[in-house]
């Protein structure tokens, strides 16, 4: 079966990329999504909520920030301004049928192998021959285990199941939800991370909590949270002769643990099951040119949290979606195909459409 493009990945990155090839009147591309669409929001723990807030503005010029194209709002869509992750599943599922997306959801690509100027790629279903493959996976399907023990954040359902204080292991947004909702719900919370004080502040919210995460953190019941900086966890072993968990720590010091520790360890990048076709940093993150195709091969592409531009992060929804007209401009350049030049303009002038990447050196005056 013969694709002009194939986006991997059903998520925000896959759904928003193939709303922008619909309105520029591209209709040969297939969207295949290993599980279903917004499948990553959709396992997110139930009680857990957008830290970007969605509002209204793109009638006066300010877009969603956790919209995937113009003159759109989850906010307005949900009813509601920090969204959990089914809300946001359903916002997924509802403009991918609006726009009647060509997605082929439980197929899973085992395969992505050269042939010739054209790629094959192979699910659990059928072979494809395409022109381009856009790699739009998300990493919430590809969670960081480093240990031998330790419950991930990406396997928590819902907060409620878990009793008992709790030790966490890692930081960032991740590790303070997990803090918030079990001193919420009356445990006590240790949280042992290699970084710095967990307030610590950065004008590029990539480097530092959010605001929203902070108001939480300051909240009554942050007083049963503990934090530990500058702790790095070695190893987590379960002693049957203690019946409890023993968590090293870098400085050889050992702490005992009856319940299994909580790991925020972070998540891989989802394009790392198709390692052969990029570079890769000595962080694990796929390395790509200035218009964010592989490095290595000619006519893949990346999409989603794990795009890099230099030492510009892209890990925030209103961060990737503006460069997704600059990457699929150039993949239709690149392949002579016309398209719609006031679609192109119409993201454009909704600031979806980011070349310059000087203007991302945050800073702020006050």
């Amino acid at each position: 079966m013969t694709q002009l493009i194939t986006i991997i990945g059903g998520g925000v990155a896959g759904i928003g990329v193939g709303i922008l090839l619909t309105k520029l009147g591209v209709e040969e591309f297939l969207i295949i999504e290993k599980e279903e669409i917004g499948a990553s929001f959709l396992n997110w723990a139930k009680e857990t909520r957008f830290i970007t807030p969605s509002f209204t503005g793109h009638g006066f010029g300010l877009l969603d920030l956790n919209a995937v194209f113009p003159n759109s709002s989850p906010g307005y869509t949900m009813g509601t301004e920090h969204l959990t992750g089914r809300m946001y599943g359903q916002y997924l599922k509802g403009i991918a049928a609006y726009f009647k997306l060509p997605v082929l959801e439980k197929t899973e690509v085992t395969n992505i192998r050269k042939e010739g100027n054209e790629y094959i790629v192979q699910t659990n279903q059928n072979a494809y021959k395409v022109n381009t493959v856009i790699v739009a996976c998300g990493e919430y399907s590809f969670p960081k285990r480093p240990f031998q023990h330790g419950i991930h954040y990406a396997d928590v359902e819902s907060w409620s199941d878990f009793e008992g204080d709790r030790m966490i292991v890692g930081g960032g947004e991740s590790a303070a939800d997990a803090a918030f909702h079990l001193s919420t719900n009356g445990w006590k919370v240790d949280v042992y991370h290699p970084g710095k004080d967990w307030l610590a502040f950065d004008a590029d919210p990539s480097r530092s909590l959010s605001p929203f995460t902070r108001d939480r953190l300051k909240g009554e019941d942050s007083q049963c949270i503990h934090e530990h900086p500058h702790s790095s966890v070695v190893s987590i072993e379960y002693s049957k002769k203690l019946s409890a968990y023993t968590v090293t720590l870098k400085d050889g010091s050992i702490i005992e643990t009856k319940q299994e520790p909580l790991l925020c360890t972070g998540f891989h990048s989802g394009a790392s099951q198709f390692h052969s076709l990029f570079e890769w940093t000595e962080d694990g993150l796929p390395i790509v040119n200035e218009y964010d195709e592989s490095t290595l091969v000619p006519s893949v592409y990346l999409t989603g949290p794990s795009l890099r531009q230099r030492e510009t992060i892209f890990c925030f929804i209103y961060k990737f979606r503006q460069r997704f007209a600059v990457f699929v401009e150039h993949l239709l350049r690149q392949h002579g195909i016309s398209y719609d030049k006031q679609a192109l303009e119409e993201y454009k002038q909704s600031n979806m459409y980011l070349d310059d990447l000087t203007c991302c050196e945050a800073g702020c005056e006050c």
